[in-house]
């Protein structure tokens, strides 16, 4: 790993922060009258998604960590891990359903999902940001519940729920935003 100093920091970028991965969502460099200059910073941890605004002495150093993505297909859950293909190599990997949290739900079978390490170290699983998938429960809408753009909870066929249109049934294929679990349009 190399070392960098608040001079080297971009957006975008990956610095150990008290051994914890972060990555740099803003920064500015400030000189004010009196006093050394400083940097002020935006990050988020890689794992937690927690953002938090520090300060940093210009100068300062860091470890620089660097963040490589690769697209894998998702085969199938066993049990203990999910399992992911390279569609080049064929080599297949297993995934801790910790790594995966909450975006297991929005995985299906032969779905290209987005794999993140630093360095060798598998850190993300980011599911496709679209995804399509049939109702397999939901409760029947009325006629004449649909003018005030009411909404009802639909299980889909990976087991998560999303708040739909009245007019949806079971049996029907959405369009589903996996960034934030809404739904999108039927297809």
């Amino acid at each position: 790993m190399a070392t960098i100093s608040t001079a080297d920091f971009k957006n975008g970028m990956c610095i150990l922060i008290d051994g914890k991965l972060n990555v740099i969502i803003d920064f500015q460099h400030v000189k004010p009258g009196k006093g050394g200059a400083f940097v002020r910073t935006k990050t988020r941890d890689v794992r937690t998604g927690r953002v938090v605004e520090r300060t940093y002495r210009s100068g300062e150093k860091f470890e620089n960590v660097l963040l490589t993505t690769t697209n894998m297909e998702y085969l199938y859950n066993d049990g203990t891990s999910y399992v992911f293909m390279d569609p080049e190599s064929y080599e297949q990997i297993n995934v801790d359903p910790t790594i995966l949290g909450d975006k297991s739900k929005w995985l299906k079978e032969n779905d290209v999902c987005t794999l993140m390490y630093a360095g060798d170290e598998l850190i993300q699983v980011d599911p496709p940001m679209f995804v399509e998938l049939e109702v397999t429960q939901t409760e029947p809408g009325f006629k004449g519940n649909t003018v005030q753009g009411g909404t009802k909870p639909a299980t889909l066929e990976t087991g998560a729920t999303v708040n739909v249109p009245m007019f949806v049934n079971i049996g029907d294929k959405l369009k589903i935003d996996t960034r934030d679990g809404s739904y999108v349009t039927r297809v």
